[in-house]
């Protein structure tokens, strides 16, 4: 089962049960973050997936103590520096998001420690959500300096509601397990030493339903996504636009420098 994935060279690949393929963001030094690489393997392994006849379900989660803390700072730079490393970024963020979608095989996320960016993305467009109590999920776009893009749009307001997604992706404000099951962020939240038991008795569980039953019931749910599919593409195209602004240059430079922001507060927008 494995040899079809060999190409996969960011991600760790493996199988800890029959029919059942795990994904592992693997650079924990870096909290799990990807570079062009990772980002691009992070957006088309769903399409292997779902061609795979020997694979039933699919758990995504982190080694180490976090579980993706997003794009680096490195692969940042070049979308502000370079038009056509952004229009490439675009059109992968925008594939993320309906690649997982549109997988018809079932998709479970464990979220250990720090969850941002595109592997927030994946852990929360999951069919089947796990944190661990001290996972720690935040969007952090609008910090950064560019609208919330990636996957926010389309499936914040409906995870826990217009009102909640507004606070968190206005303010940047991090949620903990406990917090994010609360308000309907993630399926389920438990105690950090049972989160990859969990996550690997659940998909067990869907790898041995009802083949049928169980995609099709996804791929019906999943029509509310494509439904915001138009809001979602703008906000991508946004976020996008964001990265030609001054304000994703001092949010890049402010992070690495570690300290607050200081935005120019008149903008004409």
């Amino acid at each position: 089962m494995l040899e079809r994935y060999s190409k996969y060279q960011a991600l760790e690949i493996d199988s800890p049960s029959p029919r059942v393929l795990r994904i592992t963001f693997n650079k924990p030094a870096t909290l799990n973050s990807l570079d062009e690489d990772g980002h691009r393997e992070l957006t088309y392994i769903w399409r292997d997936i779902d061609e795979d006849p020997e694979v039933s379900v699919a758990i995504l989660t982190g080694k180490g103590r976090a579980f993706s803390a997003g794009g680096d700072f490195g692969m940042i730079e070049k979308m502000i520096d370079d038009h056509k490393v952004r229009a490439r970024t675009w059109k992968e963020a925008r594939d993320l998001v309906y690649n997982i979608i549109n997988c018809s095989k079932p998709i479970v996320s464990a979220i250990n420690g720090a969850a941002v960016g595109a592997g927030l993305v994946a852990g929360l467009l999951a069919d089947i959500s796990i944190a661990g109590k001290s996972a720690r999920i935040v969007d952090g776009h609008t910090r950064l300096g560019v609208a919330a893009g990636d996957s926010a749009v389309i499936n914040w307001p409906l995870l826990c509601g217009m009102a909640k997604a507004k606070y968190h992706l206005l303010l940047c404000e991090p949620m903990n397990g406990e917090e994010a099951e609360r308000i309907g962020m993630v399926s389920l939240c438990v105690a950090d030493e049972e989160l990859q038991d969990r996550a690997l008795a659940i998909a067990e569980k869907l790898r041995d339903s009802a083949p049928a039953a169980t995609r099709w019931t996804k791929y019906a749910l999943n029509n509310w996504y494509r439904m915001a599919g138009p809001s979602f593409d703008a906000s991508t195209a946004l976020e996008m636009l964001g990265f030609t602004t001054p304000e994703a240059v001092e949010g890049v430079k402010s992070h690495r420098e570690k300290r607050a922001p200081k935005f120019d507060l008149d903008s004409p927008l």
